[in-house]
């Protein structure tokens, strides 16, 4: 890749924290250590050490979204602070090319005491905008932000909802060509996330590289071209975003005992060819009539099955079957359908419910559902060796097209509720294309356009 193409360039990234128990451990490690050596005698730390980052190397196009995901304390944030220039690493190097604008904390280069329009010209100042841009920009960050006469008030009286909608509206304002988010937009409402996911779209849209953090798989698949699997520092694997995902799930559901064979198995498969199809060969699509018969297409496999480490239940033997019993994965649209599979009980286990969820190609979440609403409705399993078998009908509403379906298992265990089980895309099905569809995205509604002219 020419060096050209590059937004940004990460080599060799390391950031190591000296931990200290109390305070004074950091005044004996600034005096001690030197009067060891003038004694000859052996140096002693007086911290732990803690690596944020280990020799972390990628890049990114311009252009391109990349979504960063990871649990908690996996080295996200610190690599954005690193490559935002608010962190200054242990080793290693950052090239970044582009005006950067960053949603790293919340109200983060706020100062509370500043009203919100002080606060508005100070950060646009900081992002490189001169008093006359910022002059002619104001209005519009103050529509954006959308937070009426609080705009002149002091932040420190601000919620975090009003936090986020300003600082926001002045990341945005700049034109960013390096736009960084972390995990900020999770603070605001419904309406206010819409809108600024529209925004980012537009900024995407103009040729803006993007980084973003999210715990929600859905935006993440939905928003970006790549993804990024960060753990303990390391960055264990890159691809696809609904692969990544999938990996990211099954490491973080994944039990205690489990989980550094499971984070190998991941860095191991990060080296391996990707799937560019998520599914295998499959037939050619036709234009079939309403009156089609359903099909089965043995070639119609998922290459992104993942299957998480199980909890006292296993799934297996999922498919698509017809109201008759008959098994397929051509599916006729407007007919119902059951998807099944069995899972067998290696323990006794409290309250447990049975799920399933449709994805698309992308792996955008489309519907799911659980054999219980509330938990305390799940059910007893109180023999080892117990198997169930589980359906769940449904009418096929979905437009012609690939999907996939999830297979899940879940049951209280220390008060909690927690995953038993899961295979992330289990089975692909193909909703066979009908004549003079008028329908168009993913859902049918079965809506009847009606157009009347008035003079």
């Amino acid at each position: 890749m020419s060096s050209d193409e590059l937004s940004i360039h990460v080599e060799g990234l390391t950031k190591r924290y000296e931990i200290y128990a109390q305070p004074v451990d950091r005044l004996k490690q600034m005096t001690l250590p030197t009067l060891q050596r003038q004694f000859r005698r052996p140096e002693r730390a007086y911290f732990k050490e803690f690596w944020a980052l280990r020799g972390v190397d990628f890049d990114v196009r311009r252009g391109e979204t990349v979504g960063i995901v990871g649990r908690n304390g996996s080295g996200k944030s610190t690599l954005l602070q690193i490559i935002c220039g608010t962190v200054t690493p242990t080793a290693g190097s950052v090239d970044v090319r582009g005006r950067i604008a960053a949603l790293l904390e919340l109200g983060s280069g706020f100062n509370p005491e500043f009203t919100g329009r002080e606060n508005a010209y100070l950060n646009a100042t900081v992002l490189g905008l001169s008093r006359e841009e910022i002059d002619a920009r104001f209005d519009d960050i103050a529509a954006f932000a959308d937070i009426g006469e609080f705009i002149e008030q002091p932040v420190k009286t601000y919620s975090s909802g009003m936090y986020i909608r300003l600082a926001f509206a002045v990341a945005v304002s700049v034109e960013p060509e390096i736009l960084v988010v972390d995990e900020a937009l999770s603070v605001g409402d419904e309406l206010f996330q819409r809108k600024c996911f529209s925004r980012i779209e537009a900024i995407r849209d103009k040729g803006a590289t993007i980084l973003f953090v999210s715990h929600s798989a859905g935006a993440v698949i939905e928003l970006c071209d790549r993804a990024v699997l960060m753990d303990a520092g390391e960055m264990l694997a890159q691809g696809r975003p609904k692969e990544i995902i999938n990996r990211y799930h099954k490491l973080l559901y994944s039990p205690t005992d489990q989980a550094a064979a499971i984070r190998e198995e991941i860095r191991r498969n990060s080296h391996a060819p990707e799937s560019r199809g998520a599914i295998g060969g499959g037939s050619s699509e036709v234009v079939v009539s309403e009156r089609a018969q359903e099909t089965f297409d043995a070639d119609l496999k998922p290459s992104s099955t993942v299957e998480f480490a199980p909890r006292g239940a296993h799934i297996s033997d999922a498919m698509l079957l017809t109201e008759a019993g008959r098994q397929v994965n051509g599916l006729v649209r407007g007919r119902r359908y059951r998807f099944c599979y069995k899972v067998s009980f290696s323990k006794a286990l409290f309250k447990v419910r049975f799920g399933c969820l449709i994805k698309s190609v992308t792996g955008l979440h489309i519907c799911g559902t659980l054999s219980e609403a509330t938990i305390q409705d799940g059910v007893m399993v109180e023999r080892v060796g117990e198997h169930a078998v589980v359906e769940f009908l449904f009418d096929c509403m979905l437009n012609p097209g690939v999907y996939f379906m999830n297979a899940g298992v879940f049951g209280v265990e220390e008060e909690a509720e927690t995953l038993l089980h899961r295979i992330a895309d289990a089975i692909a099905f193909r909703v066979l294309p009908v004549e003079d569809n008028k329908s168009t995205e993913m859902v049918d509604f079965n809506v009847e356009p009606r157009v009347t002219f008035h003079v």
